[in-house]
């Protein structure tokens, strides 16, 4: 089997990590090992014995750094750590056998006068404290993998999140097409009989419409001032469908440049009012959206229908669902006795996110 490169294996390079950790683990290797010859303060035989440090230090860390690889490689999965444990201390042993014995026979050969003196480390302190070292260099590696494994968890959950929620969305707009539009259709067809020019405009305002759905379809949020135009639209159909049922107030909209909001929130939230309240000429439904504290807010007077089952508020969480994911804010909903209103975060632009197209 063909070991994929370092980086493959453990999400991240790890190059500034032996940057730092080989250098410092070769002077406190030498402060464990030799701390006699610091006390006296024998440089001489400190001057070989440091090099000697970092080139036992160096073959450790990359040996076990190929081990943990291969081990990772092997034993993936985060309930696997006491295998991948186990093989790293029984890896250990085998190394610090044929390291220790290989390159005190060379430096032997290299340097016979320096080694072998007072100053040297019995055997178990030489193994206690590779031993020592080796945790935590292991310990860091798997520190590292186990943070960039949690990051990638989180954000693949987040991905399947926002996708969840654009799936909803897109089942939302396609549930706009054939409802709103049979309802249309069958204003239009009581149109053109009594005002030809009334349904010449209707059907302008309707192509408006269904224009605006298609063109928002692939965006996360729009310019407000897009909206708020096929908003317009979107009332003049109501109006003429519901007469003076239904009342509309639009004030204090005039949209700044930069700011945007989650396309179709407006037209949702007034079909969300029609479908759950009454209107009729003795109670007609009356729909506010004005601007309040950087905030656009949507408000209706309410008087809920005589319903056999509960709503299941799916929509207004689709609503919250999108901006929390997509646009990164909250949305507030009120609901007193005489009014339910929905706070909506107008997104700054600037200072958040762009357009998709």
């Amino acid at each position: 089997m063909q070991i994929p490169c370092f980086e493959h294996t453990m999400g991240f390079n790890d190059r500034w990590l032996m940057a730092i950790g080989i250098p410092l683990a070769s002077v406190m290797i030498s402060l464990l090992l030799f701390h006699g010859a610091y006390e006296q303060g024998n440089w001489q035989y400190l001057l070989v014995c440091i090099p000697m440090s970092v080139v036992y230090t160096s073959i450790f860390w990359f040996s076990l750094r190929k081990i943990y690889q291969y081990v990772k490689l092997r034993f993936r999965e985060l309930s696997d750590i006491h295998k991948r444990m186990a093989w790293m201390f029984g890896a250990f042993i085998v190394l610090f056998a044929v390291v220790d014995i290989s390159l005190h026979a060379f430096f032997d050969w290299l340097l016979p006068e320096h080694v072998g003196g007072a100053a040297q480390p019995s055997p178990i302190v030489k193994f206690i404290a590779t031993l020592i070292m080796s945790s935590l260099v292991i310990t860091v590696y798997e520190a590292l993998s186990f943070y960039i494994q949690l990051q990638r968890s989180v954000a693949e959950k987040a991905q399947l999140e926002r996708q969840n929620v654009e799936s909803q969305l897109e089942g939302l707009r396609n549930q706009v097409n054939p409802h709103f539009l049979f309802n249309s259709l069958n204003t239009l067809t009581y149109l053109i009989p009594e005002d030809s020019d009334k349904a010449v405009r209707f059907v302008q305002q309707l192509s408006k419409v269904y224009r605006y759905v298609l063109e928002s379809r692939d965006s996360k949020i729009i310019p407000l001032s897009e909206e708020l135009a096929f908003l317009k639209s979107y009332i003049f159909l109501l109006k003429e469908r519901f007469g003076d049922n239904l009342h509309i107030d639009l004030r204090g909209l005039d949209p700044k440049a930069h700011t945007a909001i989650v396309p179709l929130t407006l037209q949702m939230l007034f079909e969300n009012a029609i479908k759950h309240n009454v209107l009729s000429t003795e109670k007609p439904l009356r729909i506010e959206v004005f601007a309040e504290n950087g905030h656009l807010v949507v408000r209706n007077n309410l008087q809920r229908k005589n319903q056999v089952m509960d709503s299941t508020g799916v929509g207004l969480q689709n609503i919250k669902d999108r901006y929390r994911i997509l646009a990164h804010g909250e949305v507030d909903v009120i609901v007193s006795r005489e009014y339910f209103t929905v706070i909506l975060p107008v997104i700054d632009v600037e200072n958040s996110v762009t357009f998709v197209r």
